[in-house]
């Protein structure tokens, strides 16, 4: 793409945290470049366990600044965004010995009551013995807990959030790497490969290589804080239970383990908590972690999983502050933005963070660099809608239902898709040249929507980023796909 010559702020790192930032930036009238040497959201950021939550389990740490802060960012993002992000009820069947009772509700009240609920319900007692919820735990169980949360397509959101920066002026460079960043006098000097632009200021944004970008650029300084690299993965199976409720089970280690609805048809079951010193683009899980998670299951359902059970698999690399805690899943989950002038060129350094508290994380970025520009304007996100998230009374199911009746030719299931996908958004891939139809709902319009609206390059980028039809499709489809991808790219401009 053409870039221009200079801009006010450049993000280094598109995953969820770099799009919130140029997202922000732009929308307060600077000029933001935001550069990602692979794909938006190819790491961390489309790892996740796909949750929006305060983080019930940090209670027990006492960081409640986090889960207050985290349960004000809930509700907003599900404002913002309500085809990506919808209520999840969450079942906690009790093991007394792990947890007490009133341990449990004594965290369920706070957590119903740190922050302002206007969407979701509070939490409650469950007599697992007549709750339809218990029918597939083991019959031991007969007390539990029901809290609410947020499910989220991660990956979306940070594509949403890259396309929300674009259309406020922003511009968004996939594949491309910052290969040097070197002050000159008030400006940064950022190198692009065998191009250059210069810098007002910059954001390093780099997620889980945001410290070893700093060491490899000489920019590192005492007080930068070293991070910690925690591998979490996560099993797809077949569905274990019916229902749209997710399950939260104790372990005797003192973590937790979800098992979540996921994609109509399969449980996503994690996460792990693994020291990880590796690429973070090369994280695998390992035998001995779908065997903890495996046995997670086991503990709880009547029905038993193994290896065999297994449909696919991910792990992601969280980048966590290293606060000196012995214990990786005692490290905290909050963030650090520290401002460096190099020269009177300002750099700000993004560490730590979760996805539930982008926005606010983002919003903290931007104030921080605000002061170096005259022209740049006040925080707006508060309550702004993502791309397609201005659904009526953020009301998914009833927009599913009129998006049904209007296109009377396509596939219900196909009509949820999409909706949860683009959201008002859709209606330009439906009302557009639909061209060919690959198989499973998947129209060569909605192809060419990815790869020119939304930074779409490769396969995987489709199938597994933008979407998630990769657990669906045949091999026939994908090879069909994969055929006319590099004519569509060269097409516009990208072969």
């Amino acid at each position: 793409m053409d870039l221009k010559p200079e801009y006010d702020v450049v993000v280094i790192g598109g995953g969820v945290n770099g799009a919130g930032i140029a997202r922000d930036a732009a929308g307060r009238g600077l000029s933001v470049l935001l550069l990602e040497k692979g794909d938006l959201a190819q790491a961390t950021s489309s790892a996740s366990s796909k949750l929006i939550h305060g983080g019930l389990r940090y209670l027990e740490q006492y960081d409640f600044k986090l889960v207050s802060e985290s349960l004000h960012e809930r509700e907003r993002v599900l404002k913002s965004a309500p085809h990506l992000v919808w209520p999840l009820r969450f079942v906690i069947p009790h093991e007394a010995h792990l947890r007490p009772a009133w341990m449990i509700r004594i965290g369920l009240f706070l957590y119903d009551h740190l922050a302002k609920r206007d969407m979701l319900p509070a939490s409650r007692g469950l007599d697992l013995r007549t709750a339809p919820e218990g029918k597939v735990l083991q019959a031991d169980y007969t007390k539990g807990f029901v809290y609410s949360d947020c499910w989220v397509d991660d990956a979306r959101l940070v594509v949403l959030c890259a396309k929300d920066a674009a259309e406020r002026g922003a511009d968004i460079a996939v594949r491309s790497t910052c290969t040097g960043l070197k002050a000159e006098g008030n400006l940064w000097r950022v190198q692009i490969g065998d191009r250059h632009v210069k810098a007002h200021s910059v954001v390093n944004a780099a997620g889980p290589w945001a410290r070893a970008f700093l060491d490899e650029q000489g920019l590192a300084r005492p007080r930068t804080p070293k991070m910690r690299l925690m591998k979490g993965s996560h099993i797809i199976v077949k569905a274990l239970h019916d229902g749209d409720h997710a399950y939260l089970l104790q372990q005797p280690d003192g973590r937790i383990v979800f098992v979540l609805p996921y994609q109509g048809g399969y449980s996503l079951i994690g996460t792990t908590d693994i020291e990880y010193t590796g690429d973070p683009l090369a994280a695998k899980i390992s035998d001995k972690e779908v065997d903890y998670l495996c046995a997670a299951v086991n503990r709880s359902f009547r029905q038993h999983i193994t290896a065999d059970d297994i449909v696919s698999t991910y792990s992601g690399v969280r980048p966590l502050v290293d606060d000196g805690e012995a214990s990786g899943s005692k490290v905290t989950r909050d963030y650090q933005l520290l401002l460096d002038m190099n020269s009177g060129a300002p750099l700000l350094n993004v560490f730590g963070g979760k996805l539930t508290t982008f926005r606010a994380l983002s919003e903290q970025a931007v104030d921080k660099i605000a002061g170096f520009f005259d022209h740049c304007g006040r925080a707006w996100t508060d309550d702004a809608a993502l791309p397609g998230g201005d659904i009526a009374g953020f009301d998914l199911k009833a927009f599913i239902e009129a998006q049904s009746q209007q296109y009377e030719d396509v596939p219900y299931d196909v009509i949820t898709r999409l909706a949860k996908a683009y959201g008002t958004r859709m209606d330009v891939i439906l009302d557009a040249e639909r061209g060919r139809d690959f198989g499973h709902g998947i129209f060569e319009g909605e192809v060419r929507y990815l790869i020119r609206e939304e930074w779409a390059r490769s396969i995987d980028d489709i199938l597994w980023r933008r979407s998630k039809l990769g657990l669906h499709i045949s091999d026939t489809v994908r090879i069909e796909i994969e055929k006319i991808l590099p004519e569509l790219l060269r097409e516009y401009g990208y072969g």
